[in-house]
């Protein structure tokens, strides 16, 4: 009989931990699709940094000033060691930048299916291929090589010249509430994994741990 999974998941795509964590999940959910569920996932926007400007600067003297030498130091080893994982991680060439805008890019693509696709390209923007995801032109082509549209109905830029300011405003107004949301729900550092009918798992679980709590929650999910 097959069911399905429902997962909530709250990251930021500039954490590398939200990084390992969903790759794994990723890992995790198509070995429980293989086995005739199905796994419906939604992601809950969370910034690391609130309010944090996208000029866009290098990542690791931001680091370095921020939290000293160290930081920078564990961060590369912490990058070598994720190669095992089949994780690419630039930081020499990553942008430190605030996330507001990927994540109404991210809300977007989930009205269009296509939310998983966008998450990872936007991952993938900013730890391999050293692309400033606070920029909106960036947004733009990284949209339409997922094929995300901006108004559900054809190909556009991640803010398109059509979009009213009120059309704007309320949505920012929506992905400024949903943040709220999120931290009320007790969210204050990613990744987080709500899966339906198993307690909340924090952090880059394992794959095992992972794949583990979702076989737990199909013989409860509903029948589709």
């Amino acid at each position: 009989m097959s069911t399905t999974v429902r997962v909530r998941i709250a990251l930021d795509v500039i954490c590398v931990h939200s990084y390992l964590g969903y790759t794994r999940f990723t890992r995790a959910a198509d070995r429980l699709r293989a086995e005739g569920h199905r796994v419906q996932v939604e992601f809950l926007p969370f910034e690391l940094a609130p309010g944090a400007g996208t000029e866009g600067q290098p990542l690791l003297p931001v680091l370095e000033r921020v939290f000293g030498p160290q930081a920078v130091r564990q961060t590369l080893r912490f990058a070598e060691q994720l190669a095992a994982e089949g994780l690419d991680l630039h930081y020499e060439r990553a942008v430190a930048t605030g996330t507001f805008e990927a994540h109404r890019l991210i809300a977007r693509a989930a009205r269009q299916g296509r939310a998983e696709q966008m998450v990872e390209r936007l991952f993938r923007a900013h730890f391999t291929d050293g692309l400033h995801i606070g920029d909106r032109a960036t947004l733009a082509r990284l949209a339409e090589e997922v094929g995300v549209t901006t108004d559900d109905s054809g190909p556009g830029p991640a803010a398109p010249a059509s979009e009213t300011a009120a059309e704007t405003a309320a949505e920012t107004e929506r992905l400024q509430a949903e943040l709220d949301r999120v931290r009320g729900l007790g969210v204050s550092g990613v990744p987080v994994f709500f899966i339906d009918g198993v307690r909340p798992l924090t952090g880059s679980q394992p794959e095992a741990a992972l794949l583990a709590a979702l076989r737990e929650a199909a013989p409860t999910a509903s029948d589709t």
